[in-house]
């Protein structure tokens, strides 16, 4: 045995004396990007006529539900600002016979989740639960999304805590820009350049809230989306039971004024002193999400500022050490919409600072290296699936491809249509969408401090306001 295994020694020696050392001088090839395929979504209707998408996913026994209300922020009226936000706030303060604390004890017993939430252009109340609770979790849900009790106490508790909120945003310097990026880029007679205020906060009653309910809580302003394990055999029982209580009406229609673009480079710098940093947003009108250009932006943007090795962190970060990071982003609503491109940078080089990013704007509208584009186009593609982890993941995609209206096999076609997008395209569209020359600048700082260096520049006219320009007079608690 002590020579058979001394014999089986010596052959190993000599295999790992010829095996060559890897080659690591340069990255091994990616290997070829697989297809995506979600499962078959399903489409189906309620009594009430409150239709349902459904995307069946056995591998866990959890269930993700969401009613999405097509209502958002944006559709708030003028001098109700921020009200959308404020009653969705208030759904799970109390509802039919439960109290807020009651709620939260049924929710945490079921070992499940319920949330309330508005974004710009929608609202919604989710649920995630297990299978075995679902029933149970589903007829909590409905009483929130249904039945909200807009209890005078609780009203005037979350004015309060609303309120608050107004008065800390005067101490953030990240709310401060984007507040006035968005005040500065479409002005406050349009509603994607107004925010919740102390009047209209004061001003919401209990009236107005039940009234903001009973009008977009219907069947023509909703959809319920689905996923998980089950099928519509086993679901649509459960959701007539608990749903079809749901108000009938057609679609509300909402105003959406499409914004004016940005001509010549306004720049604002808003007076923070003794600010540790400065934080920067520059920016433009990108397309709309439906524009024939979406898949090139999405690589074109991996490459300027949408991942950690693009051109505009490599910049800021890596080269110069102006940032711990720099990015971009387009915002791709269903009207044309904000490209931003942001830091928040050392206070002593801002100018520096501002002036790379206007660097990176002119490089990226030159030739791009077929390497960078192929980079571009593979990041996006091989890091996609991603985006579909969790049902809950699952379900915000399908409220996105419903809200704007894609058609069902989206999805699975992204990664060939990105990975189809040539160098001409690409670079057609920074020419096109990346204009120097026409951008919106704001920066938070301490004027005193980075006034000077952004003069140096000579970028463009510079406006100086106060914070208070930006957010109003503060609050009286």
């Amino acid at each position: 045995m002590k020579k058979i295994s001394t014999f089986f020694l010596f052959l190993l020696t000599l295999q790992i004396g010829y095996t060559q050392a890897p080659d690591r001088s340069t990255p091994p090839p990616l290997g070829k990007v697989k297809p995506l395929q979600l499962p078959v979504l399903q489409r189906f209707t309620l009594s009430n006529g409150l239709s349902v998408l459904l995307m069946e996913k056995h591998n866990v026994p959890l269930v993700q539900v969401n009613l999405l209300i097509q209502t958002g922020s944006f559709d708030d009226p003028l001098g109700k600002e921020g009200i959308t936000s404020f009653a969705m706030d208030l759904l799970d303060e109390g509802a039919g016979t439960y109290d807020a604390l009651q709620l939260a004890d049924e929710i945490e017993f079921l070992g499940a989740e319920i949330r309330t939430m508005s974004r710009s252009f929608y609202s919604e109340v989710n649920c995630a639960a297990p299978v075995s609770k679902l029933d149970a979790v589903l007829a909590l849900m409905s009483t929130i999304a249904l039945k909200p009790n807009f209890s005078a106490a609780e009203i005037e508790r979350i004015q309060k805590l609303r309120l608050n909120g107004l008065l800390q945003n005067y101490d953030d310097p990240n709310t401060i820009a984007t507040r006035a990026f968005n005040k500065y880029m479409f002005t406050e007679a349009s509603p994607y350049g107004r925010f919740a205020n102390e009047n209209s906060i004061r001003s919401y009653s209990r009236e107005e809230l039940v009234a903001f309910h009973k009008l977009h809580f219907t069947t023509g302003n909703s959809k319920l989306i689905v996923v998980g394990d089950v099928t519509q055999g086993s679901i649509q029982p459960i959701l007539e039971k608990y749903f079809a209580s749901l108000g009938s009406s057609a679609l509300i229609k909402k105003t959406r004024p499409t914004p004016s673009q940005v001509k010549g480079r306004p720049i604002y710098v808003v007076d923070k002193p003794g600010a540790a940093q400065s934080v920067i947003r520059i920016g433009r009108l990108g397309p709309e999400r439906s524009n024939v250009d979406y898949y090139a932006l999405n690589a074109l943007n991996t490459i300027l500022g949408g991942s950690f090795t693009s051109r505009l962190n490599n910049n800021l970060r890596e080269q110069h050490g102006y940032a711990y990071g720099a990015g971009s982003s387009f915002s791709f609503w269903n009207v044309p919409s904000p490209f931003i491109a942001s830091s928040s940078v050392q206070t002593d080089v801002t100018g520096p600072a501002l002036g790379e990013f206007f660097n990176e704007f002119k490089k990226i509208r030159m030739p791009i290296p077929s390497e960078e584009v192929n980079r571009g186009k593979s990041y996006n593609a091989l890091g996609y699936a991603g985006d579909f982890e969790t049902n809950a993941n699952l379900a915000d995609a399908l409220g996105d491809l419903f809200l704007n209206q894609l058609p069902d096999n989206y999805f699975n076609s992204y990664i060939e249509k990105v990975l189809v997008v040539s160098k001409k395209e690409l670079e057609s569209s920074a020419k096109k969408y990346i204009l120097p020359d026409n951008m919106l600048v704001v920066i938070v700082g301490d004027r005193s401090k980075i006034e000077a260096g952004i003069k140096k520049l000579n970028l463009g006219t510079i406006n100086f306001v106060l914070v208070e320009d930006v957010l109003g007079k503060k609050p009286k608690l």
